[in-house]
């Protein structure tokens, strides 16, 4: 079995099993362990804080989440950690708290999200946070200057691409982050028919994920083509 067999086994909670920011809120506390209760995997969202901390969001703005104004990256962990989110009683978490919380129950996909010239470190954080965590996880990005990163910043743990896009310039720019050893690829649902995605599970045999598959209908679509989902607001697993 290979390192990341478990990356396919599971389908993936986005932003941790919520009810669609109704009682149970994106990337809070309650929404991993409702995930890791129901054996899901979780896929959650990690910025850098003012004072260098991984903290868990997914916004580079404040008002959706937590309707207040300004940037996260502007606060430190302390500071977002004050922050009630949907105006329930979770507060923004840091990943190390997330890791506490989870413990190793089901694994964990961090998406990385960066802001270019505000946001050096942030691979280097992630991975000090996971360096003495027992379990399943890896790291991903959209952002192509971070992934530039994660070899000499987060060496050894299992990295992929987000991505997205039918264009030709988008598929070229996807297979140009192929030197820099990318373990899997996270692709948007409705757009993963392309030759890059099959390039990726024919020739190289990386797992491909998706994203963010909403009913069973799309579920079907993503089956088809790609190794896992990543989903939110009903339940993979009941027909």
């Amino acid at each position: 079995m290979s390192s990341l067999d478990w990356l396919k086994k599971v389908p993936i909670a986005h932003r941790g099993l919520h009810d669609l920011n109704n009682k149970c809120w994106e990337n809070t506390l309650s929404a991993f362990d409702a995930a890791a209760r129901a054996g899901f995997s979780i896929e959650c969202d990690v910025h850098l804080s003012a004072d260098g901390k991984a903290i868990v969001f997914h916004d580079g703005t404040l008002d959706r989440v937590t309707g207040t104004k300004g940037n996260i990256d502007e606060l430190t962990a302390q500071e977002a950690g004050r922050l009630r989110v949907g105006g329930t009683n979770d507060h923004i978490p840091t990943l190390a708290q997330s890791l506490e919380l989870i413990g190793g129950r089901v694994p964990i996909v961090i998406e990385l999200k960066g802001i270019a010239g505000r946001d050096d470190g942030l691979v280097k954080a992630v991975a000090d946070e996971l360096a003495g965590y027992r379990g399943e996880t890896a790291i991903m990005s959209f952002d192509h200057h971070l992934i530039r990163r994660f070899g000499t910043d987060a060496p050894g743990i299992p990295a992929g691409l987000t991505a997205e896009g039918l264009r030709d310039e988008d598929i070229e720019a996807h297979f140009s982050m192929l030197a820099y050893d990318i373990d899997f690829v996270s692709y948007n649902l409705h757009h993963l028919e392309n030759r890059f995605i099959e390039f990726i599970r024919r020739k190289m045999e990386m797992p491909v994920i998706s994203w963010t598959v909403r009913n069973f209908t799309e579920k079907a679509i993503s089956d088809a083509v790609a190794d896992q989902i990543t989903f939110e607001g009903f339940d993979p697993r009941t027909a």
